[in-house]
């Protein structure tokens, strides 16, 4: 019965073990939420900037990132370091 009764709880497929895999699954899934989360938010920044649903704010952002151009209206900031 001791046998048996430490397997039970201390073996690979024992209490103990069900305990961790619990965690690790919890741990997984909340990964897996941050993970979506991102993608959802990317593929919303992607379908602005597709053909038939182009979205003029979004082309001029990414235009300006990538060129470094800036406009008359821009109020820039300089970020002082010390």
């Amino acid at each position: 019965m001791v046998y048996f009764g430490y397997h039970a709880v201390q073996g690979d497929r024992g209490l103990i073990a069900w305990w961790n895999l619990r965690f690790e699954i919890e741990r997984a899934n909340t990964a897996l939420d941050q993970v979506s989360a991102e993608k959802a938010a990317l593929e919303k920044r992607v379908a602005l900037l597709r053909p038939e649903s182009l979205d003029p704010d979004m082309l001029e952002e990414r235009a300006r990132l990538m060129l470094g151009a800036v406009s008359p209206n821009d109020r820039i900031v300089p970020d002082v370091v010390n």
